[in-house]
């Protein structure tokens, strides 16, 4: 995944992920200045099944942890099943920590 640009677009409320020109995949967001519910993960569907879901996930959380100043409210079914795969990354989510 070496030729992938990651932005954050905060006046969109969310993350994206391009491989190329290409928008490959997004993340929504909304953050209420305590915590940042992460509302969707979408994927192009031409470009699915290349991990660019769990890609998009993992760098908006270390965004986020990277940050502190939040927490984390998975309310995206992908989002809830990658902090599951990912126990040790649980310490941002709301109620932990």
């Amino acid at each position: 995944m070496v030729d992938l640009r990651f932005a954050h677009e905060p006046d969109s409320s969310r993350y994206t992920l391009h491989r190329g020109d290409d928008l490959v995949s997004a993340l929504d967001y909304r953050d209420d200045g305590k915590i940042v519910a992460l509302t969707r993960a979408y994927t192009v569907p031409t470009f699915r099944g290349h991990g660019y879901a769990g890609e998009i996930v993992d760098r908006a959380v270390a965004e986020l942890e990277d940050a502190g100043e939040r927490k984390v409210s998975p309310v995206c079914w992908y989002v809830a099943d990658w902090f599951a795969a990912h126990p040790g990354r649980a310490g941002i989510l709301q109620g932990r920590g």
